[in-house]
Protein backbone atom coordinates (compact mmCIF):
# COMPACT_ATOMS: atom_id res chain seq x y z
CA UNK A 1 0.00 0.00 0.00
CA UNK A 2 1.28 3.48 -0.41
CA UNK A 3 2.76 5.26 2.36
CA UNK A 4 3.42 1.96 4.01
CA UNK A 5 6.89 1.31 5.46
CA UNK A 6 8.66 -0.89 4.01
CA UNK A 7 10.95 -3.78 6.15
CA UNK A 8 14.52 -2.70 6.78
CA UNK A 9 16.79 -6.06 7.00
CA UNK A 10 19.89 -4.80 8.19
CA UNK A 11 23.16 -7.00 7.84
CA UNK A 12 25.71 -7.07 10.39
CA UNK A 13 29.13 -8.09 8.60
CA UNK A 14 31.85 -9.00 11.70
CA UNK A 15 28.82 -9.04 13.52
CA UNK A 16 30.09 -11.50 16.10
CA UNK A 17 33.08 -8.83 16.76
CA UNK A 18 34.01 -6.14 19.07
CA UNK A 19 31.43 -3.72 17.22
CA UNK A 20 29.28 -6.43 16.52
CA UNK A 21 28.45 -7.57 19.63
CA UNK A 22 27.98 -4.19 20.45
CA UNK A 23 25.18 -2.79 17.87
CA UNK A 24 23.54 -6.28 19.14
CA UNK A 25 23.49 -5.59 22.47
CA UNK A 26 22.37 -1.98 21.61
CA UNK A 27 19.33 -2.64 19.47
CA UNK A 28 18.18 -5.57 21.14
CA UNK A 29 19.34 -5.14 24.87
CA UNK A 30 18.52 -1.24 25.07
CA UNK A 31 15.68 -1.71 22.86
CA UNK A 32 16.97 0.63 20.10
CA UNK A 33 15.61 -1.39 16.97
CA UNK A 34 12.55 -0.26 15.29
CA UNK A 35 9.05 -1.49 14.53
CA UNK A 36 10.13 -3.18 10.99
CA UNK A 37 13.48 -3.74 11.17
CA UNK A 38 15.38 -7.51 11.17
CA UNK A 39 18.60 -7.46 12.09
CA UNK A 40 20.95 -10.13 11.38
CA UNK A 41 24.72 -10.96 12.78
CA UNK A 42 27.17 -12.69 10.52
CA UNK A 43 30.59 -13.77 11.70
CA UNK A 44 33.47 -15.85 10.04
CA UNK A 45 31.74 -18.86 10.85
CA UNK A 46 28.96 -17.93 8.50
CA UNK A 47 31.19 -16.94 5.35
CA UNK A 48 34.05 -16.22 4.14
CA UNK A 49 34.26 -12.90 2.52
CA UNK A 50 37.33 -13.20 0.94
CA UNK A 51 35.19 -15.60 -1.27
CA UNK A 52 33.12 -14.15 -4.03
CA UNK A 53 30.96 -17.37 -3.81
CA UNK A 54 30.60 -17.18 -0.47
CA UNK A 55 29.64 -13.41 -0.34
CA UNK A 56 27.13 -13.67 -2.90
CA UNK A 57 25.67 -16.63 -0.59
CA UNK A 58 25.28 -14.91 2.29
CA UNK A 59 23.45 -12.20 0.32
CA UNK A 60 20.66 -14.48 -1.69
CA UNK A 61 20.34 -16.25 1.83
CA UNK A 62 19.38 -13.03 3.71
CA UNK A 63 18.49 -10.08 1.48
CA UNK A 64 19.51 -7.18 2.93
CA UNK A 65 18.15 -3.73 2.15
CA UNK A 66 21.08 -2.18 4.82
CA UNK A 67 24.22 -3.09 5.29
CA UNK A 68 26.91 -2.47 8.62
CA UNK A 69 30.00 -3.70 7.06
CA UNK A 70 32.64 -4.34 10.18
CA UNK A 71 34.39 -7.63 8.83
CA UNK A 72 37.83 -7.32 8.11
CA UNK A 73 41.70 -8.67 9.29
CA UNK A 74 42.26 -6.60 12.02
CA UNK A 75 45.23 -6.67 15.04
CA UNK A 76 48.02 -4.50 16.90
CA UNK A 77 50.77 -2.76 15.83
CA UNK A 78 53.18 -5.83 15.95
CA UNK A 79 50.84 -8.49 13.86
CA UNK A 80 50.52 -5.88 11.33
CA UNK A 81 54.65 -4.96 11.13
CA UNK A 82 54.52 -8.81 10.07
CA UNK A 83 51.73 -8.94 8.15
CA UNK A 84 51.68 -5.78 6.10
CA UNK A 85 50.78 -7.80 3.05
CA UNK A 86 47.93 -10.17 4.30
CA UNK A 87 46.25 -7.03 5.92
CA UNK A 88 46.45 -5.63 2.42
CA UNK A 89 45.15 -8.18 0.33
CA UNK A 90 42.52 -10.06 2.78
CA UNK A 91 40.65 -6.46 3.48
CA UNK A 92 40.44 -5.45 -0.21
CA UNK A 93 39.39 -8.53 -1.32
CA UNK A 94 36.21 -8.27 1.62
CA UNK A 95 35.68 -4.74 0.67
CA UNK A 96 35.35 -5.35 -2.39
CA UNK A 97 32.99 -8.47 -2.39
CA UNK A 98 30.50 -7.21 0.64
CA UNK A 99 30.17 -3.59 -1.50
CA UNK A 100 29.93 -5.49 -4.72
CA UNK A 101 27.59 -7.70 -3.71
CA UNK A 102 25.31 -4.59 -1.79
CA UNK A 103 25.30 -3.04 -5.33
CA UNK A 104 24.04 -6.13 -7.21
CA UNK A 105 21.56 -6.73 -4.27
CA UNK A 106 20.05 -3.37 -4.48
CA UNK A 107 20.61 -2.87 -1.02
CA UNK A 108 19.57 1.23 -0.33
CA UNK A 109 22.36 1.70 2.22
CA UNK A 110 25.64 0.37 3.52
CA UNK A 111 27.73 2.24 6.46
CA UNK A 112 31.65 0.51 6.70
CA UNK A 113 34.06 0.73 9.45
CA UNK A 114 37.18 2.41 8.49
CA UNK A 115 40.09 3.45 11.39
CA UNK A 116 42.10 6.88 11.70
CA UNK A 117 45.09 4.91 10.47
CA UNK A 118 44.21 5.64 7.04
CA UNK A 119 44.86 8.96 7.46
CA UNK A 120 48.36 10.57 6.31
CA UNK A 121 51.11 10.46 7.93
CA UNK A 122 52.61 13.59 7.88
CA UNK A 123 49.85 16.01 8.22
CA UNK A 124 48.64 18.74 10.21
CA UNK A 125 46.53 18.19 13.55
CA UNK A 126 44.02 17.64 14.12
CA UNK A 127 42.68 14.88 11.01
CA UNK A 128 39.20 15.49 9.91
CA UNK A 129 36.72 13.44 7.55
CA UNK A 130 38.74 15.85 4.07
CA UNK A 131 42.15 14.69 4.37
CA UNK A 132 42.48 11.00 3.68
CA UNK A 133 44.12 11.05 0.62
CA UNK A 134 46.61 13.91 1.32
CA UNK A 135 49.59 11.50 1.23
CA UNK A 136 50.45 7.85 2.66
CA UNK A 137 49.78 6.00 5.82
CA UNK A 138 52.50 5.38 8.29
CA UNK A 139 54.35 2.34 7.03
CA UNK A 140 53.73 0.21 10.10
CA UNK A 141 50.32 -0.28 9.04
CA UNK A 142 50.45 0.77 5.35
CA UNK A 143 48.64 -2.07 3.60
CA UNK A 144 45.56 -2.02 5.84
CA UNK A 145 45.13 1.55 5.64
CA UNK A 146 45.37 1.22 1.93
CA UNK A 147 42.57 -1.30 1.70
CA UNK A 148 40.83 0.33 3.91
CA UNK A 149 40.76 3.51 2.01
CA UNK A 150 39.80 2.03 -1.21
CA UNK A 151 36.39 1.60 0.44
CA UNK A 152 35.98 5.64 0.42
CA UNK A 153 36.68 5.26 -3.45
CA UNK A 154 34.60 2.67 -3.84
CA UNK A 155 31.65 4.32 -2.37
CA UNK A 156 32.33 7.94 -4.50
CA UNK A 157 32.62 5.92 -7.37
CA UNK A 158 29.53 3.76 -6.80
CA UNK A 159 27.61 7.35 -6.49
CA UNK A 160 28.97 8.91 -9.16
CA UNK A 161 28.19 5.94 -11.59
CA UNK A 162 24.90 4.37 -9.84
CA UNK A 163 23.94 6.96 -7.01
CA UNK A 164 24.10 4.44 -4.56
CA UNK A 165 24.52 6.30 -1.29
CA UNK A 166 26.84 4.33 0.63
CA UNK A 167 29.10 5.65 3.23
CA UNK A 168 31.66 5.12 5.87
CA UNK A 169 32.65 5.87 9.51
CA UNK A 170 36.31 6.25 10.85
CA UNK A 171 36.20 5.55 14.92
CA UNK A 172 39.26 6.14 16.47
CA UNK A 173 40.57 3.00 19.19
CA UNK A 174 37.89 1.21 20.21
CA UNK A 175 37.44 -1.17 23.14
CA UNK A 176 35.25 -2.57 24.95
CA UNK A 177 33.32 -6.01 25.74
CA UNK A 178 34.41 -8.77 23.38
CA UNK A 179 37.42 -7.42 22.56
CA UNK A 180 40.09 -9.47 21.30
CA UNK A 181 42.73 -9.31 24.30
CA UNK A 182 45.84 -10.98 22.63
CA UNK A 183 48.43 -9.79 24.11
CA UNK A 184 50.79 -10.53 21.18
CA UNK A 185 48.26 -9.23 18.44
CA UNK A 186 45.46 -7.07 20.15
CA UNK A 187 45.50 -3.69 19.92
CA UNK A 188 46.86 -1.65 22.74
CA UNK A 189 44.26 -1.40 25.15
CA UNK A 190 43.01 -4.60 25.00
CA UNK A 191 46.43 -5.73 24.94
CA UNK A 192 47.57 -4.11 28.04
CA UNK A 193 43.82 -5.31 29.93
CA UNK A 194 44.72 -8.89 29.66
CA UNK A 195 48.69 -7.78 30.14
CA UNK A 196 47.39 -6.50 34.00
CA UNK A 197 44.54 -9.58 34.26
CA UNK A 198 47.74 -11.95 34.06
CA UNK A 199 50.19 -9.52 36.22
CA UNK A 200 47.83 -8.88 38.52
CA UNK A 201 46.89 -12.89 38.83
CA UNK A 202 50.70 -14.51 38.39
CA UNK A 203 51.99 -12.06 41.45
CA UNK A 204 54.26 -10.15 38.52
CA UNK A 205 55.21 -6.89 37.25
CA UNK A 206 53.31 -5.56 34.33
CA UNK A 207 55.29 -5.09 31.53
CA UNK A 208 54.24 -2.35 28.62
CA UNK A 209 55.72 -2.14 25.51
CA UNK A 210 57.46 1.09 24.28
CA UNK A 211 57.62 4.45 26.05
CA UNK A 212 53.85 5.34 26.87
CA UNK A 213 54.08 8.49 25.52
CA UNK A 214 51.82 7.86 22.66
CA UNK A 215 48.77 9.97 22.09
CA UNK A 216 45.41 8.49 21.66
CA UNK A 217 41.52 9.06 21.42
CA UNK A 218 39.43 6.00 22.62
CA UNK A 219 36.01 5.28 22.28
CA UNK A 220 34.08 2.66 24.45
CA UNK A 221 32.33 0.02 21.68
CA UNK A 222 28.80 0.25 22.84
CA UNK A 223 28.93 4.42 22.34
CA UNK A 224 30.11 3.34 18.58
CA UNK A 225 27.51 0.92 18.56
CA UNK A 226 25.26 4.01 19.24
CA UNK A 227 26.54 6.24 16.61
CA UNK A 228 26.78 3.48 13.84
CA UNK A 229 23.19 2.58 13.85
CA UNK A 230 22.62 6.50 14.28
CA UNK A 231 25.01 6.55 11.39
CA UNK A 232 22.39 4.04 9.57
CA UNK A 233 19.48 5.96 9.87
CA UNK A 234 19.46 9.02 9.88
CA UNK A 235 23.30 10.66 8.07
CA UNK A 236 22.90 10.65 4.61
CA UNK A 237 26.28 12.02 3.32
CA UNK A 238 28.74 9.45 1.15
CA UNK A 239 31.46 11.53 2.65
CA UNK A 240 32.97 9.48 5.92
CA UNK A 241 32.22 10.63 9.29
CA UNK A 242 34.36 10.54 12.37
CA UNK A 243 33.21 9.05 15.30
CA UNK A 244 35.35 9.64 18.38
CA UNK A 245 35.58 11.86 21.62
CA UNK A 246 36.45 15.48 21.74
CA UNK A 247 40.39 16.30 20.67
CA UNK A 248 40.24 17.56 24.95
CA UNK A 249 39.80 13.78 25.80
CA UNK A 250 43.14 12.30 24.06
CA UNK A 251 45.30 10.86 26.44
CA UNK A 252 48.72 9.12 26.48
CA UNK A 253 49.56 5.39 27.04
CA UNK A 254 50.76 5.88 30.29
CA UNK A 255 47.05 7.30 30.94
CA UNK A 256 45.71 4.33 29.75
CA UNK A 257 47.95 2.05 31.88
CA UNK A 258 47.14 3.74 34.77
CA UNK A 259 43.33 3.47 34.57
CA UNK A 260 43.97 -0.10 34.20
CA UNK A 261 45.99 -0.84 36.75
CA UNK A 262 43.26 1.44 38.95
CA UNK A 263 40.31 -0.80 37.25
CA UNK A 264 42.22 -4.02 38.66
CA UNK A 265 43.37 -2.68 42.19
CA UNK A 266 47.13 -3.97 40.37
CA UNK A 267 49.89 -2.97 43.23
CA UNK A 268 52.72 -4.47 41.49
CA UNK A 269 55.43 -2.34 39.49
CA UNK A 270 55.10 -1.10 36.19
CA UNK A 271 57.95 -1.38 33.54
CA UNK A 272 57.98 0.70 30.65
CA UNK A 273 60.13 -1.69 27.71
CA UNK A 274 61.14 1.46 25.77
CA UNK A 275 63.28 -0.78 22.99
CA UNK A 276 59.88 -1.68 21.21
CA UNK A 277 57.93 0.85 19.34
CA UNK A 278 55.81 3.30 19.84
CA UNK A 279 54.07 3.09 16.43
CA UNK A 280 52.66 6.77 15.53
CA UNK A 281 53.14 9.50 18.13
CA UNK A 282 49.99 10.75 17.92
CA UNK A 283 46.62 11.06 15.18
CA UNK A 284 44.77 13.81 16.43
CA UNK A 285 41.42 13.44 15.21
CA UNK A 286 38.27 16.14 15.03
CA UNK A 287 34.68 15.30 16.11
CA UNK A 288 33.67 18.33 15.02
CA UNK A 289 31.37 17.31 11.89
CA UNK A 290 29.46 14.81 14.46
CA UNK A 291 28.91 17.29 16.67
CA UNK A 292 27.64 19.24 14.12
CA UNK A 293 25.01 16.42 13.70
CA UNK A 294 24.76 15.54 17.76
CA UNK A 295 25.83 18.22 19.83
CA UNK A 296 24.49 16.54 22.43
CA UNK A 297 25.49 12.94 22.19
CA UNK A 298 27.21 11.92 25.59
CA UNK A 299 30.17 9.42 25.85
CA UNK A 300 30.48 6.88 28.12
CA UNK A 301 33.34 8.45 30.63
CA UNK A 302 36.71 6.76 29.98
CA UNK A 303 37.52 5.48 33.36
CA UNK A 304 33.98 3.77 33.72
CA UNK A 305 34.26 2.22 29.86
CA UNK A 306 37.61 0.86 30.81
CA UNK A 307 36.31 -0.47 34.29
CA UNK A 308 33.44 -2.11 32.82
CA UNK A 309 35.95 -4.15 29.81
CA UNK A 310 37.92 -5.01 32.65
CA UNK A 311 35.46 -6.58 34.83
CA UNK A 312 34.20 -7.82 31.81
CA UNK A 313 37.21 -10.02 30.80
CA UNK A 314 37.60 -11.17 34.64
CA UNK A 315 34.29 -12.27 34.02
CA UNK A 316 34.69 -14.06 31.06
CA UNK A 317 38.27 -14.96 30.60
CA UNK A 318 37.88 -18.34 30.14
CA UNK A 319 35.69 -17.51 26.41
CA UNK A 320 37.30 -14.53 25.50
CA UNK A 321 38.81 -13.96 22.50
CA UNK A 322 42.96 -13.76 23.37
Amino acid sequence: MEGEKKPMRVLVTGGRGLVGKAIEHVVKQEGRSREGEEWTFIGSKDADLTNWAETRAIFEKHQPTHVIHLAAMVGGLFMHLRRNLEFWRKNQAINDNVLQMAHEFDVVKVVSCLSTCIFPDKTTYPIDETMIHNGPPHESNSGYAYAKRMVDVYNRACFQQYGRRYTSVIPTNIFGPHDNFSIEDGHVLPALIHKTYKAKRDGTALEVWGSGRGLRQFIFSVDLARLCVWVLREYDEIEPIILSVGEEDEMSIKDVVDAIVKAFDFTGPVIYDTSKSDGQMKKTASNGKLRRYLPNFTFTPFHTAVKETCDWLAANYDIARK
